[in-house]
């Protein structure tokens, strides 16, 4: 676990999360190796309980505070221990299609 990754994963243990993966998937996207920049949270805590996604999601950016500064995403899936119960994964995460790609440009060629 990277210095990012491991402060990120402390400051969401104020959520007093029953379950927490915190992956680094910054391999997913045009950054040089070793970044810790793009972050796929899934959090499940009894805190998220009558909140709905907004407020569940500010609750993770108070938690995170100013570490939001050094990275550049956050994918958030947030869910309560019911819901997680029912559920059992947080959805993958979609190809990356920044880093000046167009989405409509098939032949992998960067776009101006």
């Amino acid at each position: 676990m990277g210095e990012i990754q491991n402060e990120l994963h402390q400051a969401l243990q104020s959520l007093q999360p029953v379950h927490l993966e915190l992956v680094n998937e910054s391999y997913m996207h045009s950054v040089p190796p070793g970044s810790e920049s793009h972050f796929k949270a899934v959090i499940v805590s009894d805190e998220f309980a009558g909140l709905n996604a907004v407020k569940r999601h500010q609750a993770v950016y108070r938690s995170l505070g100013d570490l939001m500064s050094k990275i550049h995403a956050l994918a958030l899936h947030t869910y309560t221990p019911g819901e997680w119960s029912a559920r059992q994964q947080a959805p993958d995460s979609p190809n990356c299609l920044g880093g000046g790609r167009n989405a409509d440009n098939t032949d992998g060629k960067v776009s101006h």
